[in-house]
Order: C-alpha cells, then structure tokens, then sequence
C-alpha cells in the first residue's frame, strides 16, 4: 500500500484525491516473461493483479469501486516497482510492464508522483517502466489520453497498447498518438498458423506498425507453431503459458520446449 507521504503528495497535487476512496482490500501481483526472439533473452516481466490467495485479476478488478480506481491505479503501480526491484536479478536490463487505466488519470504529471516517488525509493530506473493501456477500456478523450503518453514519455516510460485488434478503437488509436509498442490480442494469435484470416489480420497490423516505428508483441501464445509462424512473420517480441505461466510475487521458470536454436535465458 502507499505510505503517508505518499498520499499526502497525492491530495496536494491531484484534484482526483478528493473523491478517491482507500481501498478495502489487498492484492499483489504475479509476473509473466516477455520474451525477444532476436536476442534470444527475457525483455521484461509484466505484473499482473492477483488476490492474495491467488485470486485472478477479474476477481480482484470486480471488488474496486468506481471511486475507488483511482487509488487502486496508484496502488498497483507502487506494488509492482517494489516487487520487481527485489525480483529482478542486479544489472539485468528489463522491462517492467505494468497496467494502468487512461480513465482513473486525472492529471498526468501529478498522478505521477507515487509513481516516480516509488522508483526513486527503489532504486528503480524509470527508463526499465513500461506502461500499457487495454484496448479494452474505452477511453472517451483521446485527447486526455495523448496528454498522458506524452507525460510518461518526457519522464522516459516506454508505453503500449494492450489487447491491441479486440477493444473500442483499433486503428483510431493509432492515428491519435503512436505509442512505443502494440501487443496484439491472443484472440488474432490464437491458431494463427491455420488461420489465412489471421494471418491477413496480424500481417497488417505488422505491416502499418513497421511504417510507423512501433515494435509489435503477440501475446497469449501457447503453442510452438503459433510461435514459430509469428516469428517467422516478423514479430519480435512474445509472451503466452508456452513460454511460462505468471508466478505470484516471483519470477517463473521460462520453458521454450524444442524449439531450435533458442536456448536457455540466464
């Protein structure tokens, strides 16, 4: 949970604070590899809500109040930097990847503050910070939402899009802002070595991301064939139970079964 200063730093700066409601409830977070099929290593982990026994992040989601999400949003981020800086091993270059939800923003810079105070409290580079955004969640002010991608960047966070191909705006999106890195929903992923439609689909996506200067992730793999298609398509970066299921409060084992050539992450 977020300690005193903290909060006290959030009522001075944001308005949002007046109408946020503390949480009734405890969470953590479990953590799933992002792989990188080039350098043939783990990226970085995404966190990922759990309920302290285990629960799934709907169940825990199902339980906060809408005047609640706020401090929910801030809680989730200041949990997964204290997490990831007692996890990740000491002079690793990885990735951080954590949620966070356009809506419960209300003013970019100050809603940053749990966020920049938990990394320096930490000793969390900010440059490791990756912060993704679900299609999913309809965001109404896509102006708002391009003032928040430009906030994170001046502070050097790497931004994404989430369940990018199944959510409210698809294409839109990218016409409003260019975020760093898409991840392509595991609904295009899944079967897409027998799929044409699919394979249609994501090679698009592929295509326009590359013009565009954005790094693609598909995400939801769970078989060696719909890796080794996407691979072969072009993608560089994966995560999916075929690389390894999220482990609460600890780093998972990475399996990549018989795949030639890939050996090993350390």
């Amino acid at each position: 949970m977020v300690d005193e200063t903290i909060e006290g730093t959030f009522c001075m700066t944001c308005n949002g604070c007046a109408t946020s409601s503390k949480l009734d409830l405890d969470f953590s977070m479990a953590f799933q590899p992002i792989y990188d099929a080039v350098d043939e290593r783990v990226w970085g982990y995404e966190a990922l809500v759990r309920g302290l026994a285990g629960e799934g992040a709907f169940d825990v989601l199902s339980r906060i109040l809408p005047e609640q999400k706020y401090r929910f949003d801030q809680d989730c981020r200041v949990k997964a930097i204290e997490l990831a800086s007692r996890l990740f091993p000491a002079g690793e270059e990885l990735k951080l990847s954590i949620n966070f939800m356009p809506n419960a923003v209300y003013e970019p810079a100050a809603c940053l503050r749990a966020t920049l105070l938990a990394a320096g409290r930490c000793s969390f580079p900010t440059s490791s910070i990756m912060f993704e955004f679900t299609e999913n969640e309809e965001v109404a002010d896509t102006a708002h939402l391009t003032n928040i991608i430009t906030e994170y960047r001046k502070h050097g966070f790497t931004t994404a899009i989430d369940d990018f191909g199944a959510g409210h705006a698809g294409l839109g999106l990218l016409v409003e802002f260019q975020p760093d890195l898409l991840k392509i929903d595991m609904k295009l992923v899944r079967g897409i070595d027998g799929s044409p439609a699919r394979q249609a689909v994501v090679t698009g996506i592929l295509g326009i991301a590359g013009t565009l200067g954005i790094t693609v992730l598909a995400e939801g793999i769970e078989t060696e064939a719909e890796f080794l298609f996407l691979k072969a398509a072009g993608v560089r970066l994966f995560q999916g139970y075929w690389f390894a299921k999220p482990a609460f409060e600890e780093l998972p084992e990475v399996r990549f079964g018989s795949v030639p050539g890939i050996g090993a992450v350390a």
